[in-house]
This record gives structure tokens, C-alpha cells and sequence, in this order.
């Protein structure tokens, strides 16, 4: 049988502002990216996103970015490998701690928005963070967002990586996203067309109509999309008729 795992970004919420719709989208997904504090997130959000987690039986993985709330991490930031390696294990403490406190167990780091772009361009920063994450906790999964990633990640035996593709998003055919600055509303039967090619054959169609590769053992579906329910509930649907499982990560890899 086919088996898949599906992420989330969660947990972006802070103070009095609210940010996607976890409650709604945790009953659907098997990993959750919590968002450590410092493009999203505060402590009282992680707990109760891990919570959440807990109780629906998903993956807890920490979604650091760079400390930049204003910006929400998307923005450029001039750090070195080691600043921005202490970026990573500090949030991913915070997460730790949250995760020991209620008997849940970290399984995954995702990088987030500028942060994973410097790591795909930098092969100093990337090697930085690994390694950290290697020293903290060998049994971490590195989910990777892109190639460059990806392959340097597969470079170290002791490090379980899986690669990450997107189906609410559209792919140019050098397998970078477009991203629009509004979200959208995607159609869910075209979202859960890419997720079965994806999972079937490891491709997917790109915007110009070519199909490229994409080996992903999971995918992101983003949970502030306005209809990401629908098209969650989509996708499962459709999995149940491919006889796709749907597998967290740590079951995925091990």
C-alpha cells in the first residue's frame, strides 16, 4: 500500500491576533509544523497547539523561523550559519519543553519561509542547522522543502530525511512555487489530483501544463487557504478510493 504523510504549518497564532484554523484542520492532517515563538507563535499558543496535536493523534515537529514578527519570517535577514543555527535550537527547546511536559514526543523540523530560503542557498547554513539538529536529537526527522535541501541533508547516514511537496500551490516547471501574495481558493478536486500524483508517481503537473518530478513523502497543505477543509476533506476522500494511507512522519520513516 501507498503511504503519505500530510503537514501543516500550525500554531502561527500570538496574542490577540489568530491565524489559520488549526482546530478545523488538525482532525485531517498526521504532522504538525508549530511555530516556535519567533515569526509566529507565542508559549501559550504552543501548548495548546500541541495539545491539539496530542489529542488527534498527530505529529509534533518544530517550524522555526527567523525573528522577525512583523514580517511573519518571510523576510531577508543578514545572519550567519551560527546565529541562525542558535535560531533553530532554541525554538526547537521551547518545543521540547512543551512536548515533555504533556509525554509527546518532537518528531520533525521544518524551517520556515526566509529562513528555509537562506538554508537552500547557502550550503554553510544548511550544514549548520543539521548538524545542530543531529547534536540535539539524532532521531529528529528533517523535512526538507526543496532539492537544495533535500540532497544536502541526504548527505549525512544519520539523519532521516523526507521531502516535502505542495498540492494548493502551483509548481513552474523548475519545481519552484508561485506563491501570490492573496491566497486563493484552489479548486479541491485539482488540489487532490497533484496529492494522488504525487504519492502515486512522485509527479505532479506544472503551471505551464509539463509534468515534473516531485518525490515527496509528504505534503503541506496550508491551513490559511480559505477552503483548506474542503480540500482536506477532498483528499481524503480521493485517498480512500487510491488506497493511499495516510502515515505521520516518524511511522513513515521507520
Amino acid at each position: 500500500m501507498v503511504a503519505i504523510d500530510i503537514n501543516c504549518d500550525m500554531g502561527e497564532s500570538f496574542g490577540n491576533y489568530t491565524m489559520g484554523r488549526d482546530e478545523e484542520v488538525m482532525p485531517y492532517i498526521t504532522s504538525a509544523n508549530v511555530a516556535g515563538g519567533f515569526h509566529a507563535g507565542d508559549p501559550h499558543v504552543m501548548r495548546e497547539t500541541v495539545a491539539l496535536a496530542e489529542s488527534h493523534g498527530v505529529g509534533v515537529g518544530i517550524h522555526p523561523g527567523l525573528p522577525d514578527m512583523m514580517g511573519f519570517g518571510r523576510r531577508k535577514m543578514d545572519a550567519t550559519p551560527e546565529e541562525v543555527r542558535d535560531y533553530v535550537v532554541y525554538q526547537l527547546g521551547a518545543l521540547a519543553g512543551f512536548a515533555e511536559w504533556m509525554g509527546v514526543t518532537v518528531q520533525h523540523v521544518k524551517p520556515h519561509g526566509a529562513m528555509y530560503s537562506m538554508l537552500s542557498e547557502s550550503d554553510d547554513h544548511a550544514r549548520a542547522v543539521i548538524e545542530a539538529v543531529l547534536e540535539v536529537d539524532p532521531d529528529l526527522i528533517y523535512l526538507a522543502t526543496d532539492t537544495n535541501i533535500y540532497e544536502t541533508a541526504r548527505e549525512y547516514d544519520d539523519l532521516d530525511a523526507v521531502f516535502e511537496g505542495y498540492v494548493d500551490l502551483e509548481y513552474r516547471p523548475d519545481r519552484t512555487l508561485i506563491v501570490e501574495r492573496t491566497k486563493a481558493a484552489p479548486d479541491p478536486e485539482l488540489v487532490a489530483d497533484r496529492a494522488v500524483s504525487i504519492a502515486r508517481h512522485g509527479e505532479v503537473e506544472a503551471a505551464d501544463g509539463t509534468t515534473i518530478e516531485v518525490p515527496a513523502e509528504s505534503i503541506c497543505i496550508h491551513g490559511d487557504t480559505p477552503n483548506a477543509v474542503e480540500i482536506l476533506e477532498t483528499i481524503h476522500a480521493r485517498f480512500e478510493d487510491e488506497a493511499i494511507e495516510l502515515t505521520r512522519l516518524d511511522e513513515l520513516v521507520r
